[in-house]
């Protein structure tokens, strides 16, 4: 099958523009974000604007997905959820963050996350995770979402469908009052029954009107992740899991990020806020 060769980089077109009237993120035009020094429990105001900005991301990143077949390109993905995005008021997060060219990610097969869209052309066989991320009043939406490319080996087509239980179990073990470990101790003990890696340096974060707050979501079970979760407290839950070893090579790009034995990975994530009983999804369409 086609899909199995290894991801090699594409071409990348030119930087699409954002009309003038879109509010950008601070850190757009700059080298880094400004570091975040707010709360990690967020007002009724905020969690109200980032139900808008989620829903604005998760339906970008659908739109896109309704494209995905063999033959379509990573940066034809890339026009679609952006031109969604600034069609309804919202800025692209992850264009101009920290450098990166594009409007969303799209991580083929062997790429863990921050595949940089351009004009590798899908096949049938693959596997694509969708990273979409919408900034508008003030704050982020942040989901991400793996498809299927044509007629998947079967292989492929469970871990998918287990990386998406695995954060749905993960979502499920919120509560108030618990540490943030038992999303990666739910997570890891899950992957672990299929043999699955659990990357460990690429993790769920906090977010706001901060796209990386500094709270950090790790997908195992970290003994130093004992941050406990409170009411208001916004983050995504981001499990990727691999079919070998969570090692990872990056590409000269600087952002691409692949499993060091060439195996494939799959990724699922939402944005949630803490609720008195549980967790709020607040990247749903």
């Amino acid at each position: 099958m086609s899909g199995q060769s290894l991801l090699v980089p594409g071409e990348l077109s030119p930087t699409r523009s954002v009309p003038g009237n879109i509010r950008r993120p601070e850190y757009v035009g700059k080298p880094a974000p400004t570091p975040y020094t707010g709360p990690e429990v967020q007002t009724p105001e905020t969690i109200e604007a980032m139900r808008v900005a989620g829903r604005i991301a998760a339906q970008a990143m659908a739109e896109a997905a309704k494209l995905i077949a063999p033959g379509v390109t990573t940066d034809e993905l890339d026009r679609v959820a952006h031109a969604y995005m600034c069609d309804h008021g919202a800025y692209p997060s992850t264009l101009g963050y920290r450098g990166f060219p594009k409007s969303l990610c799209t991580s083929v097969n062997e790429v863990i996350c921050h595949g940089i869209p351009d004009s590798t052309v899908l096949r049938d066989g693959d596997i694509i995770n969708l990273d979409v991320t919408a900034y508008i009043g003030g704050v982020h939406g942040d989901n991400n979402a793996t498809y299927l490319v044509g007629d998947v080996a079967e292989e492929s087509r469970l871990l998918v469908e287990r990386t998406r239980e695995a954060l749905e179990r993960a979502i499920k073990a919120v509560r108030p009052g618990r540490q943030i470990n038992i999303i990666g101790r739910v997570i890891e003990s899950y992957a672990k029954r299929f043999g699955y890696g659990v990357v460990r340096d690429f993790t769920g974060h906090g977010i706001n009107s901060s796209f990386h707050s500094g709270l950090i979501v790790p997908h195992y079970d970290s003994p130093h992740a004992t941050t406990v979760m409170q009411p208001g407290m916004t983050f995504t839950i981001e499990p990727m899991l691999t079919l070998g070893s969570y090692d990872y090579d990056m590409w000269d790009d600087g952002w691409t990020v692949v499993t060091k034995d060439r195996l494939r990975t799959a990724q699922f994530e939402h944005t949630l806020v803490v609720t008195d009983s549980g967790a709020e999804i607040l990247t749903l369409p």
